[in-house]
């Protein structure tokens, strides 16, 4: 199996690229179009990536991410969120989202296929996702 590990303070960090290929193909190759909306929440197919771009968990390697900019049918703009509660400059915090805490992480906004979109799990308010925008502005152009 082809493995690689990136070192984390003395730890390796072990990333299963084979096995998000097999995923990662199946996906490329489904016919199902996903309708989105900004401001929704789905989980979504991110991924094994490289060195510290974020991942998704799970056997599906799968992630919450919040759809800030839709593009077109097939692209957005999105924010990949984490379980944990995090403060600084390249967090913004949610509250809890289907009981756990969630929080948008940032720095690791992308564009992302609407393949990659799994089920939707919610929505978030309108004056949320207006300061959502204003950190994100913050971040990348502040």
């Amino acid at each position: 199996m082809w493995r690689r590990g990136i070192r984390i303070k003395n730890k390796i960090m072990e990333k299963d690229f084979d096995r998000w290929n097999i995923n990662k193909k199946r996906l490329h190759s489904q016919n199902v179009l996903h309708f989105y909306h900004e401001r929704e929440i789905w989980w979504c197919s991110l991924g094994v990536n490289i060195g510290f771009e974020q991942d998704g968990t799970g056997k599906n390697f799968d992630r919450p991410v919040i759809v800030v900019r839709g593009f077109n049918k097939n692209t957005f703009f999105g924010v990949g969120l984490t379980g944990r509660k995090k403060v600084g400059k390249h967090y913004f915090y949610l509250g809890k989202i289907i009981g756990q805490d969630a929080t948008a992480v940032l720095s690791q906004v992308r564009l992302l296929d609407t393949k990659r979109l799994v089920r939707k799990i919610g929505t978030l308010d309108e004056a949320q996702f207006e300061r959502l925008k204003l950190a994100l502005i913050e971040v990348l152009f502040g």
